[in-house]
């Protein structure tokens, strides 16, 4: 559903325009079209100039738009993004115990999974998933459903009427015993992809244009798959063109775990890697996105970047589950296309600055662990060890992602992962407005806050001296949901804060 009518929004604009460079517009002026689009963008421009210049060269009438300020120390920033999340394990999120993937997996995933097969009970969790996620400022999701294809169709139905974009996946795993889950999987590979074949015509029923959702085909991750799965579902996608999503790399023993189980001589892969894997199967594509990749060797990175695939960086999950620290800067240096996910349930928050937020963490610990590298050192002389030292030092301040960066990866490189940098993730004339109204706290002279304590910004406290980069800086650090005043997908309000 598109905008009811023309909008014309005023104020401060932060977006991306470059992995390390945000750009500030202030007092400026962006109109947006009955279709969500954005169709003009003024600097210094307030209401009386955009009626008096930029309506005539539009054509627009003061009387058919409408006007939203962003307040003083609001801003208007791009929607989020979030690359990896899986819808179903929602009323999981905090919940993992003690669990490395795999137990976690057999523990607590796929029993919630399974019990979603109830339409109400799916009705529900979707629902607030859903909700949950828009109010976070999340505008577009690569959603993991279930196996059960009513279940599925329901949270494409769902995210249709909330207005959410959304890449909704029927979630493909046939294989007996492996990972513990036999109550739980699709019976033979035929089934499995008649079952994805039901779902895909249903979206694209729903949705014909594929405006606000399309489908996305899901192998749940190649452990779970068979052979004859996965090459199907790599068929599928070349005669299709269809969006991919799965894991990859995630954990040391789900690594061990495909050796054993598809050694080159069964898959036709060039070696024994879990990228070499899904590529044998032609799951490998510019489509394709990546969940985690923390334990990539530098063939398989170069295999990811010659394929075009993408990456979803998901620090929250992959520190709740202790799978590791993935480099980012890493991946950035070869040319791998890196967004954010939230992961849950692996993942605690369904927050996209959640995850913005851990991101830049997370990077500071790879620099202080040498990137991850491990391994024997040569030993030097004294002085060579001093040069050695320092090299180690300044590589490992590279490591760490500035707050320009994790924005980036929320919105600007979230978009091109799932495929729709042409549309989303930035404030450029042509683009679609999905947009968050952000307010943080401003404090007063006698430490109150200004609007009154129930207009508070969260955590986040703004006195007036900071720069707007501080301000950035804060919000990354301290912001959460209270923050996110309201959401617009493709011109539609779809969530605003009471």
């Amino acid at each position: 559903m598109a905008a009811a009518k023309k909008q014309l929004f005023l104020g401060s604009f932060v977006h991306s325009k470059a992995l390390d460079k945000l750009e500030f517009l202030h007092g400026a002026a962006v109109c947006v079209d009955q279709s969500g689009t954005i169709v003009a963008i003024e600097r210094d421009c307030d209401e009386a100039n955009a009626i008096e210049v930029l309506f005539p060269r539009l054509g627009w009438v003061k009387a058919e738009v409408v006007v939203v300020r962003a307040r003083e120390g609001q801003f208007f920033f791009p929607g989020f993004i979030d690359t990896h999340i899986h819808a179903p394990q929602y009323p999981n999120v905090g919940i993992f115990g003690n669990s490395t993937l795999l137990d976690w997996l057999k523990t607590y995933t796929f029993p919630l999974e399974h019990s979603l097969s109830d339409p109400a009970k799916a009705r529900q969790v979707y629902t607030r998933v859903i909700r949950k996620t828009l109010s976070h400022g999340t505008t577009c999701a690569a959603y993991f459903a279930t196996i059960d294809v009513a279940s599925t169709n329901l949270l494409a139905d769902l995210c249709v009427a909330a207005g959410q974009r959304a890449l909704v996946g029927r979630v493909c795993m046939d294989v007996q015993g492996s990972p513990d889950c036999d109550y739980y999987r699709d019976a033979t590979a035929e089934s499995a992809l008649a079952s994805t074949h039901a779902s895909i015509a249903h979206m694209r029923t729903l949705d014909p244009t594929m405006s606000l959702v399309r489908p996305i085909l899901t192998p749940r991750f190649a452990p779970a798959c068979s052979l004859p799965l996965m090459r199907a579902l790599g068929t599928l996608a070349r005669e299709t063109n269809l969006p991919i999503q799965t894991h990859l790399s995630e954990n040391k023993a789900e690594i061990a775990l495909v050796k054993s189980l598809f050694p080159p001589a069964t898959t036709g892969a060039t070696d024994d890697s879990y990228a070499a894997v899904y590529d044998a199967m032609g799951l490998l594509t510019p489509r394709t996105i990546l969940a985690h990749a923390v334990h990539l060797t530098a063939a398989e990175r170069a295999l990811v970047v010659a394929r075009g695939a993408k990456v979803s960086h998901c620090p929250c999950s992959n520190s709740a589950l202790g799978s590791g620290l993935a480099r980012v800067r890493w991946l950035l240096d070869a040319g791998v296309v890196c967004g954010l996910g939230t992961d849950v349930s692996g993942g605690y928050s369904a927050s996209v600055l959640e995850a913005a937020r851990q991101a830049a963490l997370v990077s500071r610990l790879v620099g202080v662990t040498g990137g991850g590298k491990g391994g024997e050192r040569e030993k030097l002389s004294v002085e060579k060890e001093k040069e050695r030292e320092k090299e180690e030092e300044k590589e490992g301040e590279r490591q760490k992602l500035s707050v320009d960066e994790v924005l980036f990866l929320a919105t600007r490189g979230g978009a091109e992962v799932v495929g729709l940098e042409d549309k989303v993730g930035g404030f450029e004339v042509g683009m679609e407005w999905d947009a968050q109204l952000i307010g943080l706290g401003t404090v007063g002279e006698g430490g109150e806050v200004e609007g009154g304590e129930d207009d508070e910004g969260g955590n986040v406290d703004v006195f007036g001296w900071e720069s707007w980069p501080e301000r950035m800086a804060k919000w990354v650090y301290n912001g959460d949901d209270r923050n996110t005043k309201k959401v617009w997908v493709k011109g539609r309000l779809v969530h605003e804060r009471k």
